[in-house]
Formats: C-alpha cells, sequence, structure tokens
C-alpha cells in the first residue's frame, strides 16, 4: 500500500548512533529524578554558551517583539516571502562567514541559499550534484548522519576513503586514488568529494597541505568538492581554520573551473547552538547550482520570523565579537576539561582543536581487536555505566577502539558524574582483564608478562597531554 521509500528501512536509524540517541530518550538523567539515568554524550550540540543569547534576546525585547522603529513588523514576515529569503539576512550571515575566515575571502550573498539547516543543504547539493546512484567519496571517519542525509531520499551512494590512525587520519593521496578504484571497480560513477572541515568526529582542522591534496585530485578528475564547514567557529586552539574557500585563492584558482566544483555547507546549529533554529545554507560560485538549489529550497525554508531575529543578532558586531571569543575559550576549557579526566583514568584523545567532542582511544578495553568487541564495549557503557557515547564503527572508522565523546552539551556537574562512572567502569574492565590473564597464568603454568598499552605507541606523541 506504501511506496518503496516508506516501505523500506533504509534511513539509517539502525546504526549504534542513533540507536544510542533512542535509549537516551526513554531514560535521560536529572540529578534529583533521576540520577542513574542515561547521560547523553553522544549529541553534539553546544549549550556553552547560551546564556550570550538569551541575555542579548532580554536587552532587545524590540526585535524578539517584531517592533522597528517603534512600530510592528509582524503582519511583514508573518506574511508570504519568497524562497530567496530575506537580503539583510543572507547579508549578516555572509559578513559572519567572512569574520569566521579572518576576512580573507570575500562572501556574496547573492551566492547564498538558504536552507533549513545544514542536513538539508547537504540533501540539496546531492540533488543537484548527482543521479541515483552516483557516488560521493568520505573520507573516515565521518558523521554517521551522513549515511542519511546523503544517501536516503537521493540514491546517492558514499564510497568510504580510508584514513587511519597511522597519520592521526590525515587524507592521503593513496587513500583517495584507492576509493576513487574501488568505485570503478564496482562501476560507479564518481561525482564528487565530501570533507567536514573541522572534522566530525576528529574534532581537527584540516591542513592546507590536506586541501591541496583533495584540490588536486577533484581538479584531475573534474568532480566536485563538497566542504562541510559546520563547525569553522568551534576552533579553539592553533593551527587556524583555513576554508576551501581561501585555499581557491592562494592558488590562483579563483578564474578557473575549480571555482564551479567546490560547494560549501554552512549552518548557526554548532558555533551559536541554534540547532532548532534550523538556520543552514550552501555557498556556491556555480550559477546553475545555486538556481537550482535555490528552487529546491522551497521544500525547507527558514521562517521569516527566524530570518529577522538571527540577522539582528548577527548584526550586533560588538556582541558577535564578544561572543565568539568567549565561546571559544568556553570550548577550550572544557576541551581540556574533558581529555585530561580521561587521561587520570587510563584513556587517552586523538589531539584536536575544534569541535564539540573529543575522539577517544579505548582500544585496550576491547576483550579483542573487533568491530564485534567494540560493539560489545559500546552496549556495556551505554547499558552498565549509563553513558551514551558514540562508537568508531558508526562513523564508518577502519580501526575498531574509538570512540566520538562530546563534552558541550552537558553541564560541568554532569561531566563530572560521567567520569566518575567511566573511572569505576575501566577500573572493573582493567581488574577483569588482570584476573583472566591470571587465571590463564595459572592454568598453563607458563610464565607470561602482562603488558598493557594506552594505543599504538607511534601513535602516543599526537594524543592529548
Amino acid at each position: 500500500m506504501l511506496s518503496k521509500k516508506a516501505s523500506v528501512d533504509s534511513h539509517g536509524e539502525e546504526s549504534s548512533y542513533f540507536m544510542g540517541l533512542q535509549e537516551y530518550e526513554k531514560n535521560p538523567y536529572d540529578p534529583v529524578h533521576n540520577p542513574s539515568g542515561i547521560i547523553q554524550l553522544g549529541l553534539a550540540e553546544n549549550q556553552l554558551s547560551m546564556e550570550l543569547l538569551e541575555s542579548w534576546l532580554e536587552k532587545n525585547s524590540d526585535v524578539t517583539g517584531f517592533k522597528e522603529d517603534g512600530g510592528s513588523i509582524f503582519k511583514e514576515l508573518a506574511l508570504f516571502q519568497d524562497y530567496h529569503g530575506l537580503p539583510t539576512f543572507k547579508k549578516e550571515l555572509a559578513e559572519f562567514m567572512e569574520e569566521i575566515r579572518g576576512k580573507r575571502v570575500r562572501m556574496d550573498p547573492n551566492k547564498v541559499v538558504l536552507t533549513a539547516g545544514s542536513t538539508s543543504a547537504n540533501e540539496t547539493l546531492m540533488f543537484c550534484l548527482a543521479d541515483a546512484g552516483d557516488v560521493f567519496l568520505i573520507p573516515t571517519p565521518y558523521y554517521p548522519g551522513y549515511d542519511r542525509d546523503l544517501k536516503w531520499r537521493t540514491g546517492v551512494e558514499i564510497v568510504p576513503i580510508q584514513c587511519t590512525s597511522s597519520n592521526y587520519f590525515r587524507i592521503t593521496k593513496f587513500a583517495l586514488e584507492e576509493a576513487y578504484k574501488q568505485a570503478q571497480k564496482q562501476n560507479l560513477n564518481v561525482k564528487g568529494i565530501l570533507i567536514t572541515n573541522p572534522s566530525n568526529p576528529l574534532g581537527t582542522t584540516m591542513s592546507k597541505e590536506e586541501i591541496d591534496i583533495v584540490i588536486n585530485f577533484c581538479m584531475t578528475k573534474l568532480i566536485h568538492i563538497v566542504s562541510d564547514e559546520i563547525f569553522s567557529a568551534t576552533v579553539f586552539s592553533s593551527p587556524k581554520f583555513v576554508s576551501i574557500l581561501e585555499a581557491l585563492p592562494e592558488r590562483n584558482l579563483q578564474d578557473s573551473i575549480a571555482m564551479n566544483l567546490v560547494h560549501v555547507v554552512y549552518s548557526l546549529s554548532k558555533d551559536l547552538g541554534l540547532s532548532g533554529f534550523r538556520v543552514g545554507m550552501i555557498y556556491s560560485n556555480n550559477k546553475m547550482v545555486i538556481s537550482a538549489a535555490t528552487k529546491m529550497s522551497s521544500f525547507g525554508l527558514i521562517s521569516s520570523q527566524t530570518q529577522h531575529l538571527i540577522s539582528n543578532i548577527l548584526g550586533d558586531k560588538k556582541f558577535m565579537k564578544y561572543y565568539m571569543k568567549e565561546n571559544a575559550r568556553r570550548l577550550k576549557k572544557r576541551h581540556e576539561m574533558l581529555v585530561s579526566k580521561l587521561k587520570r583514568i587510563g584513556i587517552r584523545c586523538l589531539r584536536s582543536n575544534a569541535g564539540l567532542f573529543c575522539w577517544v582511544n579505548m582500544r585496550h578495553l576491547l576483550s579483542c581487536d573487533t568491530f564485534e568487541a567494540e560493539f560489545e564495549l559500546w552496549n556495556k557503557i551505554l547499558c552498565n555505566i549509563k553513558l551514551n557515547i558514540s562508537p568508531g564503527s558508526s562513523c564508518h572508522c577502519s580501526e575498531p577502539g574509538w570512540f566520538r565523546i562530546c563534552f558541550a552539551n552537558v553541564s560541568e556537574e554532569m561531566l563530572q558524574v560521567s567520569m566518575q562512572r567511566m573511572k569505576v567502569f575501566v577500573e572493573t574492565v582493567i581488574g577483569d582483564q588482570i584476573r583472566h590473564r591470571n587465571m590463564q597464568i595459572s592454568f598453563s603454568r607458563k610464565p607470561l608478562v602482562t603488558k598493557w598499552a594506552f594505543g599504538l605507541s607511534s601513535f602516543d606523541h599526537q594524543l592529548d597531554r
């Protein structure tokens, strides 16, 4: 009776990433009413600076009351608006993106397409750039939601670019070529590469060398580059964020075909913590993409009221300058808190400088070096100590034992409780490992030297201190 799309479970919610979110909804932690509930460490949401925005709203009641110059503009905002968006909002959004990039890039408001969040932006670009059955290459590990956002309704396929801990999960020319060859062996038409910069889940910014590798590869193959830069203002430590829009002029490619093949996705969901407002955008120099994407945006518009409110917040340059500086300071402090607490209990993280999460190495806690063992460990953490974190397999990581832990969506007190639970858990796991080894020694009656490492020795110097 229903369509194939509605009848077949291809949405991607069977992933452990989504399973963890669902389990949290059934039993959320509350320090008073449900202290034994699940603590949400799997949601990349920025709540650290929310009161700064709330304070701004209290001081600017005319904006929330839809008043301007003493008169009401409610009717003007409530009536029909076309899908191009409010010109003032697009102007302020373009200027904000320039500010994030240190004003090293000029952003044209006419090249901005407004979308209901980055989810809509990424899907719209897939509809514009590829047909069902075509392929986009994506470096691993990558955001689990891409399996839904890019594929479910569009029919576009994903082929992973396998990145590993041996070079700290950096993109290489070899990995790009291998992914491209894999797609060709399956007779799949590669239409482009999607990168996330800063990376989700790694929390790292891409180097200029990596960006150059991607640009060179795509220019050779004449395929598109989609750069999801949704975390671009969450950078709290060096090195700085380098947008792909900066890399093109630096290589004198601003007048080449490359400009028509590069497209940027952005949203205010992470940098300002406004995920519920659904404010996203596409930026492209390709006139045909802008035209098609603008028409498609009519299926996922940002309300005029939201555009009016956000344009006023972004337009307050003094406030925004303070907000961005203070937000970065808070993110850095919270990041350092999580890293140091994990290290004290024997868990290390990939050294990172951006994002709302840490990429955590728990390979030493696995019963064996398999993804089945990773799922078993994740399930124990979720069910036994009630912490929802994201296993690396949900991010298509090629190595078992890595996890993403978010730190900006919980209070400091909740993070303290989380780490205390994790401490008890790790002590239990290590104790069980030691007892198991002692039993093996006793059984075999042979000497056995116990050796326990926190991860690959060659990797240690890149782990957070």
